[in-house]
């Protein structure tokens, strides 16, 4: 629940920037999110231009590939609007997302520079204009462990504290886990792996933005 329930938006962000370890967190995850978001086109472009390994992915071998980008980019983008429409409106909200998302961001550069790999056989581009911001440039095919698309969504699922929004995400999450195979977007190890490092990077947000709540 939110720690600032009677409060105007207004009241509620004087409220956390009141709090020194709060607005301290704040400023140094949004300068490191920066940096990173600003980061990302150019390390998608690189690991684009190498060659990797092709996994034997027996689920998408027996999977014909279907192009549903279009409900992708649909369920993606609405469930991202969801989640920034309530973080807007709650400062603990807003900077675990900041924190949690910029730790997702930096963990998968890590794993994909670790992990390099070549798309799944038969893989549709996802057509999503909005997401290509984040790459530089056309659909990028080599960002696979672990799936990025799954990842956001369940760590909004996370995030989320309204009953019906954590359903939405959750939903959300699965829905998408099962678009990205079909069109064989990602590996099946890409998708399950997601949920996992999330977790783990959500609880390392959560420890490390101790001391940032409102006392009540």
């Amino acid at each position: 629940m939110s720690a600032y329930p009677s409060y105007s938006l207004k009241q509620k962000w004087q409220s956390a920037f009141s709090i020194p370890a709060y607005k301290k967190k704040f400023i140094a995850a949004a300068i490191l999110l920066i940096i990173v978001l600003i980061c990302l086109p150019f390390f998608f472009q690189r690991i684009e231009s190498r060659n990797g390994f092709v996994l034997n992915d027996w689920l998408l071998k027996n999977i014909v590939p279907q192009d549903h980008s279009l409900f992708l980019f649909i369920i993606l983008w609405s469930t991202t609007l969801l989640m920034l429409l309530r973080a807007v409106t709650d400062p603990q909200i807003f900077i675990r997302l900041m924190s949690a998302f910029t730790l997702l961001c930096i963990s998968r550069v890590i794993s994909i520079s670790l992990v390099p790999l070549n798309g799944p056989a038969g893989l549709i581009p996802l057509v999503d204009p909005l997401s290509n911001l984040f790459y530089g440039g056309p659909f990028v095919s080599k960002d696979l462990f672990y799936s990025g698309h799954t990842a956001s969504m369940f760590l909004f699922y996370l995030l989320l504290q309204k009953r019906m929004d954590k359903i939405c995400a959750l939903a959300a999450t699965v829905i998408v886990a099962v678009l990205v195979l079909l069109q064989h977007i990602h590996y099946t190890i890409d998708v399950v792996a997601a949920p996992i490092a999330v977790f783990i990077i959500y609880q390392l947000s959560i420890y490390w933005l101790k001391n940032t709540a409102a006392h009540k």
